[in-house]
């Protein structure tokens, strides 16, 4: 006899936990499935969280080996003791994914731990998800929240030893001499960070002309001249050709000119691909692209009615904030409430230091849709609170209409990059201009005054600059 819910919710991730809660909140019977023993998927187990612990860890460490002394402050010999940081890392992680468990409690969700797949159904009756373990769910209502893994190459395929992933990344037990990273994106630029501020010799390849090529262009030329100071080495314009077990990275230039590169540990990352194999869901009718992401409509319902899907198996960004939403406004629907997930507004970051973060168009995407898009510019080294704090790298970055001043995209890149850009998305959510902007008064010193100056910058009236 299968058990019966309201919903069914296959994916314990960001998306999938907190529709989770929102549909409990708002009357229904939830169950969450989760493959793995630990909720919080991939974000809080072997992505963001952990990763962001050694992001920060690596820095600390990297400020007293080189950063105190012109502050006053004379240090000793400073030793690395990767396996506490290591540990460290392990314990926020455990912390965040226990108190996902009390939230499930606490809202009365039930967890049900093993493989979900769909179950064959006739029309017009609910949906059946079967677990491995044999148990059977019954609900009107499932919600594929099945996330994301990484993506691998042919040639370079995963042996996790020499060759390996984001996953593999977090938990290397001794520093590498030589890191070379495949890919120039997020996941890339963060690891390759951690592990250069460390003491590793580092080498980013990527097939683009600049790092993050997906974010602003002025954000990617900016990024490669301050990584490259701090020692990373990059590769650019080259395309990798073959991965070798003993770490050889065989590359094509734009010249056509064919390099070797060796390291001892090569990270692939590339970039995720929806992790929607073995669940069920061709065998259901699910309409899926060649690359396994679930279509859906604007209510996040696949084609087969009552099967709804959101986060990163589904298209756009794979963000664990979007995803997020994306539960929100699925059990909103479900409880017949109209909810709105604004894309245009939806920020991204990359927790380097300095950090980047971006919201809206890109400087090309905005002159491409509107032609002589207006833009201002602010450099925080003219902020005295990014001055007095030795964070004055970066510059901030508004991009505003052309005829109606209203604020198309903002892009930043330097010290916190990460908080400030809630002030950009709060911004355009309201539909305010660069005038907008320019108006509101901001706390002094702060590193924030450098959003408004370059709101102001826009009409070409920046006070500090």
């Amino acid at each position: 006899m299968a058990e019966q819910f309201d919903v069914v919710v296959i994916g314990a991730g960001p998306a999938g936990y907190v529709g989770a809660i929102r549909a409990a909140q708002l009357g229904m019977s939830v169950c969450l499935v989760e493959k793995h023993s630990a909720l919080g998927g991939t974000c809080l187990n072997v992505g963001c969280i952990p990763s962001k612990a050694m992001l920060e860890s690596s820095h600390r460490y990297h400020i007293v080996q080189h950063s105190l002394h012109e502050h006053g402050i004379d240090v000793g010999n400073v030793k690395l003791n990767l396996k506490t940081m290591l540990a460290r890392k392990d314990a926020v992680v455990k912390q965040l994914t226990g108190g996902i468990g009390q939230l499930m409690k606490k809202n009365k969700v039930v967890v049900k731990n093993g493989w979900g797949s769909l179950g064959r159904q006739a029309p017009g009756t609910k949906h059946l998800v079967v677990l491995d373990n044999g148990e059977k769910l019954e609900a009107a209502n499932v919600v594929i929240a099945a996330g994301s893994v990484p993506v691998e190459l042919p040639f370079a395929k995963f042996d996790h030893k020499t060759i390996i992933d984001s996953t593999d990344a977090l938990a290397l037990e001794k520093v590498p001499e030589h890191l070379i990273v495949i890919g120039a994106g997020v996941i890339g630029l963060e690891m390759g960070s951690v592990w250069q501020r460390l003491g590793a010799r580092v080498t980013v390849i990527d097939v683009a002309e600049r790092p993050v090529a997906i974010m602003d262009e002025d954000l990617g030329k900016e990024a490669q001249k301050i990584f490259e100071k701090q020692g990373l080495a990059f590769v650019l314009n080259a395309k990798v050709k073959d991965v070798s077990g003993s770490g050889k990275v065989t590359v094509e230039m734009a010249d056509g000119a064919v390099k070797d590169f060796k390291g001892d540990k090569v990270l692939v990352a590339v970039g995720r691909k929806a992790a929607t194999a073995g669940m069920g869901l061709a065998e259901a009718g699910v309409k899926m692209t060649e690359r396994g992401v679930i279509e859906v409509d604007s209510h996040y319902q696949t084609n087969v009615p009552g099967i709804y899907a959101v986060g990163d198996c589904i298209p756009g960004p794979m963000l664990a904030h979007k995803g997020e939403e994306e539960g929100v406004a699925v059990a909103e629907h479900l409880a017949g409430q109209k909810p709105h997930l604004n894309y245009d507004a939806i920020p991204w970051v990359v927790y380097t230091h300095p950090e980047l973060a971006g919201v809206g168009m890109t400087e090309a995407e905005a002159r491409k849709a509107h032609g002589e898009v207006k833009v201002g510019k602010f450099k925080f080294a003219a902020n005295g609170r990014a001055l007095a704090v030795d964070e004055a790298a970066g510059f901030v970055k508004v991009i505003a209409h052309p005829q109606t001043d209203a604020i198309l995209g903002v892009h930043m890149i330097g010290h916190n990059v990460s908080e400030l850009i809630a002030e950009a998305a709060v911004l355009m959510e309201f539909k305010a201009s660069a005038e907008d902007l320019a108006r509101c008064v901001h706390a002094h010193p702060t590193m924030a005054e450098a959003f408004k100056e370059a709101g102001l910058a826009v009409d070409g009236r920046a006070i500090h600059s």
